[in-house]
């Protein structure tokens, strides 16, 4: 298999997009753009115009330094900028986006975490550490074509987190999710991070889990169509693509029902090995290790992720399936 690529980028917020657009840019010509998902996002987008415009004016507005960042990733993409945007908006124009994912919550030890996608850019993506000019540095799974902070990894010195697509499907979306959680990155702490889900709020939904570095507090956050739900975990927990706490109204796939019943049952089981659960391809249900070409979501495992907390904490990423790492680091 592919191995996944490391980089480093290092910058102001357009010098940071533009780079990772750069990196990205033979990807999303050669693989992204001809791929359903992205026609199916652009034509939305131009259905939709109106609303990809309040996407774009009010993440300029709250977030500016997220909008230089996308428009430093359109020059690396070679890409109009309107494109880029209504990409990074893609789970707020639909909420049947192929943006999968499980996360095994362990507090006050881990955060592990499967990054399901687009099967086409299985090899495509990068593990990321990015210096940004004035503020700490993170390490994140990253796409090609899309903004750092909506899947797994690290704030430096801070917290980790991991993200969860969640299908919510009565939103009228002010802000671009995407744009919300590459804020994210920005903040020092949970409580901050808290603070910004719960003001930023009305868009598609997410489920984040914020765990502290050393060790102490882990949440999970429900966020999106206007409402956030934070609860504070305090057992091992699994969560996959659907609302667990969250009152919207939501899609539910198949595969996410599975997946979350199989890792509720492997943790009632007593496992607590995260590549146990996160590797696991029960015969009686949709596996949470996705490698299948007709995944009924359209997506595919592209890694697993495994974030240790504590005094010297890590986080270490596999490629689907195996047992050493392709990347690993301390943070």
């Amino acid at each position: 298999m592919t191995p996944l690529e490391r980089c480093a980028i290092a910058g102001t917020p357009y010098e940071l997009g533009r780079q990772l657009g750069e990196r990205g840019r033979d990807a999303v010509h050669r693989v992204l753009m001809h791929d359903p998902a992205w026609q199916a996002v652009q034509a939305q987008a131009r259905e939709n115009a109106g609303g990809v415009k309040r996407l774009a004016a009010n993440t300029q507005r709250e977030f500016p330094a997220v909008w230089q960042e996308l428009g430093g990733l359109a020059e690396g993409l070679g890409l109009p900028l309107a494109d880029v945007v209504a990409w990074n908006c893609r789970g707020d124009l639909l909420a049947t986006v192929a943006d999968g994912c499980t996360s095994v919550q362990l507090p006050g030890v881990l955060l592990a975490h499967n990054e399901d996608g687009l099967p086409c850019l299985k090899g495509y993506c990068l593990w990321v550490t990015a210096q940004p000019a004035g503020e700490a540095a993170f390490s994140t799974f990253c796409y090609p074509g899309s903004l750092p902070g909506h899947t797994v990894g690290v704030r430096h010195g801070g917290f980790a987190f991991a993200v969860n697509n969640l299908r919510l499907t009565q939103v009228t979306p002010t802000i671009s999710r995407m744009a919300v959680c590459r804020a994210l990155l920005g903040v020092s702490d949970i409580d901050a991070a808290m603070a910004l889900l719960e003001r930023f709020n009305q868009c598609g939904g997410f489920h984040i889990t914020l765990a502290e570095r050393g060790g102490g507090r882990m949440v999970s956050v429900e966020f999106g169509a206007g409402n956030t739900v934070i609860t504070a975990l305090t057992a091992p927990a699994v969560h996959a693509n659907h609302a667990l706490y969250h009152t919207s109204a939501q899609h539910l796939t198949r595969s996410s029902a599975d997946r979350q019943h199989r890792g509720e049952a492997l943790l009632a089981q007593g496992v607590r090995n995260p590549l146990r659960i996160l590797h696991d391809q029960a015969r009686e249900a949709l596996p949470i290790l996705r490698c299948e070409p007709d995944d009924p979501d359209n997506e595919n495992t592209l890694a697993s992720v495994v974030i240790t907390l504590g005094s010297t904490p890590t986080w270490a990423c596999y490629l689907p399936g195996e047992t050493s790492p392709c990347q690993q680091g301390a943070w």
